[in-house]
């Protein structure tokens, strides 16, 4: 299954009448109402998923701000989004994909292939000028069966003795790896080994993903090769979701460390390391973001 669905490829499907499942995962850090956002303007039959109550349980300090929910959980709000077992599921929001990717791991996850990302988003299909609804749809319960551990995923302990035999990557926005800002997490920095790689510079200037030989040539740049194992963290779990979708596009398998800097930050006994020594030549990649706390 690819990674990614065009916006003429979906609104085909669509008017084929083949079954399509989409899921609207309108979330921003700082923004509670995406809901609302939802509510007024969403594609058809989309059905609104929610990440801070359906795709994360609740907040651990041992286990981050968004650790993922238990698989009985997520398997039953699957099932509410109307999830039948062989469907096709499109994941997209209104940022790019940066809360929809953790939509798409999740579910890749939890052994369910058929699921993409619709490349843009919400304004993609609007700038094709292709209809929104408003309200909510009625949804008939899905019966989809969920499973865990089919993508690769590391803890703490790994994370701390990553860099030693691999990459990994921050992709929180840069002057949050250097430690110049921490809105959210109670330190600083990042941790020891990791190389800048902020999820912003996957997407081009109209939400979409960049082209994988550019994203190929990003991710060679940092020190992504063949056979060097990779991982990914970010603030909470989320956005490093979609770095991880970036290198898949790019033709590189990452490891996703779900705890991520809220989880690390919070253990005292964790070294937290700030400036931009261990930058990988990616200095310039935080110098723009589409906002400071980029990288939950």
């Amino acid at each position: 299954m690819d990674t990614l669905m065009t916006v003429a490829q979906l609104k085909e499907r669509m008017d084929s009448g083949a079954r399509t499942v989409l899921l609207d995962v309108r979330w921003t850090l700082g923004d509670p109402h995406g809901r609302e956002h939802y509510l007024e303007a969403h594609l058809p039959g989309a059905v609104f998923v929610d990440l801070a109550a359906e795709l994360a349980g609740p907040a651990d300090p041992s286990r981050g701000r968004h650790p993922l929910p238990p698989l009985e959980q997520f398997q039953e709000s699957a099932r509410g989004w109307g999830v039948r077992d062989g469907d096709l599921v499109v994941a997209y929001d209104a940022t790019g994909n940066l809360a929809a990717a953790r939509l798409w791991w999740m579910l890749r996850n939890a052994g369910f292939p058929t699921v993409c990302l619709l490349d843009g988003g919400l304004a993609a299909w609007r700038a094709e000028g292709f209809d929104v609804e408003n309200g909510e749809p009625d949804v008939e319960a899905g019966d989809v069966v969920l499973s865990d551990g089919a993508m690769p995923v590391i803890g703490a302990a790994e994370a701390a003795a990553w860099s030693g035999s691999g990459l990994l990557l921050d992709a929180r926005a840069g002057e949050r790896y250097r430690g110049e800002i921490e809105p959210v997490d109670p330190r600083a920095g990042h941790i020891p080994g990791a190389v800048s790689a902020p999820t912003t510079r996957n997407l081009a200037a109209d939400g979409k993903f960049l082209p994988a030989a550019t994203l190929r040539e990003r991710f060679t740049g940092l020190g992504v090769q063949a056979g060097l194992p990779t991982a990914v963290y970010c603030g909470s779990g989320v956005t490093a979701a979609h770095e991880i979708a970036a290198l898949e596009i790019a033709g590189f398998p990452a490891a996703l460390y779900p705890g991520s800097f809220s989880e690390w930050s919070n253990d005292p006994s964790n070294v937290v390391v700030t400036g931009a020594a261990a930058d990988g030549g990616a200095g310039a990649d935080g110098g723009v973001q589409a906002a400071t706390t980029q990288g939950n």
